[in-house]
Formats: C-alpha cells, sequence, structure tokens
C-alpha cells in the first residue's frame, strides 16, 4: 500500500482452548488476506514444535516477543513485514511488584519514513485498573524518552489493552486525563473514523466470549491501535479503521477477540502549519 501503513491488533485465543487448531487454521486465512504491514498478537504460542506467529503471518516478517512468557509458550509479541532497525524493552514491575509493565517497541523504515511501533498489554482482571493505569503510564513514559529529541517522529501504540475507552489507562493515553503528574495524546483510530460507536472487540456475539471464562460478559472495546500526538495534533493520519476477524469462517470464530485494522497515512498538512 504505496503511501499507507496498514497495521493490525489481534487477541488470537491461546491454541489450546476451543479448537484452537481449526480457529488457527480460520485466522491464518483471514490474517494472510489483510495484507497487514505490522500486526500485534496477544495470547499467541510460539514454542519449539510450533510457532504460530510465524504461521500465521507467513516468509518475510521480523517477529520480537514481549516480555513475559508463560511455561505453555503463550504470550505476545509484535511483527514487522521487513527488517526491524533497533529493538527497546520495557519490562519492569508495577504495584508494589505484584504486576509488571511490559511492552516492545521497534523502530523501522516504513512506506511513511521512519516510525517507531509499540505493543502494550494491560492486565486482564476487571478489578486492577490501578494495575493498568501504572502500565499505561510506565509505557507512555517508555515511549517519551525514546523519542525525546525527536518531537516530529511519529509513532504508532496498539495491542489489547484489556480496558475500555472510559477507563483512566485509556483516558489517560488519549489525554484525557493525567495520571502520576504526566499526561500524553493519542489519537484512538477507532474514534478517529467512527467517532462514539460501540466497536466492541470483546462482544457477547460472539460465541467464545459466552463460552468462556467471562459469561457475563456485555461487550467492551478494549483492543486499541492509536497515534501519539504532537502538540498541534497526531503525526499520522488514519485513513480508515474496522474490525477484522469478526466472523465465522464456515461456522468457525477464530478467536474470542475481534481484531482492529488501521491504514494510517501522513497527513496532507503537518499539524502546527498553516494552509
Amino acid at each position: 500500500m504505496t503511501g499507507r501503513l496498514r497495521v493490525v491488533t489481534f487477541n488470537v485465543l491461546a491454541l489450546g482452548s476451543a479448537s484452537g487448531k481449526r480457529r488457527h487454521a480460520v485466522a491464518r486465512g483471514v490474517m494472510r488476506g489483510l495484507r497487514a504491514d505490522v500486526v500485534a498478537l496477544q495470547e499467541v504460542t510460539r514454542g519449539p514444535e510450533f510457532d504460530q506467529a510465524a504461521d500465521l503471518l507467513g516468509p518475510g516478517w521480523s517477529i520480537v516477543d514481549l516480555p513475559g512468557w508463560s511455561a505453555a509458550h503463550v504470550g505476545e509479541c509484535l511483527a514487522w513485514r521487513g527488517r526491524v532497525e533497533r529493538v527497546f524493552t520495557l519490562d519492569r514491575s508495577v504495584a508494589g511488584g505484584r504486576a509488571r509493565a511490559a511492552a516492545v517497541a521497534v523502530e523501522v523504515a516504513s512506506p511513511l519514513g521512519a516510525l517507531l511501533v509499540v505493543h502494550h498489554k494491560g492486565t486482564y482482571e476487571l478489578p486492577l485498573e490501578h494495575v493498568r493505569e501504572q502500565q499505561a503510564v510506565a509505557t507512555a513514559r517508555f515511549v517519551e524518552d525514546l523519542v525525546a529529541g525527536r518531537p516530529g517522529s511519529p509513532v504508532v501504540l496498539l495491542g489489547d489493552f484489556n480496558a475500555g475507552p472510559e477507563s483512566a489507562s485509556l483516558r489517560f493515553l488519549c489525554g484525557r486525563q493525567s495520571l502520576a503528574g504526566m499526561s500524553v495524546r493519542y489519537e484512538d483510530a477507532w474514534e478517529a473514523v467512527h467517532g462514539d460507536a460501540p466497536g466492541h472487540t470483546f462482544s457477547p456475539r460472539n460465541p467464545l466470549v459466552r463460552a468462556g471464562e467471562m459469561p457475563l460478559e456485555r461487550g467492551r472495546r478494549i483492543d486499541h491501535v492509536l497515534v501519539r500526538s504532537g502538540p498541534h495534533g497526531p503525526l499520522l493520519d488514519v485513513a480508515d479503521c474496522r474490525l477484522v476477524f469478526d466472523e465465522p469462517v464456515g461456522g468457525v470464530w477464530p478467536s474470542d477477540h475481534f481484531g482492529v485494522l488501521a491504514d494510517l497515512r501522513r497527513p496532507e498538512r503537518p499539524p502546527g502549519t498553516w494552509a
């Protein structure tokens, strides 16, 4: 896609759950058709016997893992179609050592120029928004340190944040409140295109949600693509944003999450300039 960057975030649901091999075959077919440039995967299996991420994506990808993989080789990774210039990792304790803030950032030469892509993961437990707040602040500081001295460098932040747009952690990232004496501002790609439409990515209309560990789930938009803003607005424009992996194929749902796809482009005129 000349002049555009296509990014996808998708929680695949662990391979050992809910007929994982059948789901994986469906997800692989959908993923290959998306023609993404960047993919963030959660609950993906990358073990010595089977690399689910590599099989989903196909050849030609650089795959970088986040810290914190399980004994069953399930975790999160960030993939770029091509060569990664540099990799940066965040891994530190939060909440008094009871949880960790983990993220990975890759510096790449993209169709839109030099770009930093960051995969963030928030803890899933519903009552632990205070932990997600601390994780969001840690990731935001991590990014600000990386772009210090490069105020015009675009940053894409994506992943399964396990938090909806009304939560403190997302309000913080989207510039609607400060946390821990810090404030940042990222553009929510879904909101940029669809306004306040629900866009639920974890929804009871998916039978895998109803059959899973949260049978009373009402529906939330917890998977996000965000674009960092400068003083006058986001440094990349959102050309499109939509849900993917949100329908069954041959009766098989790919995951209990829907994915989010966003097409990004350079703005016609850089924010901070007059026409």
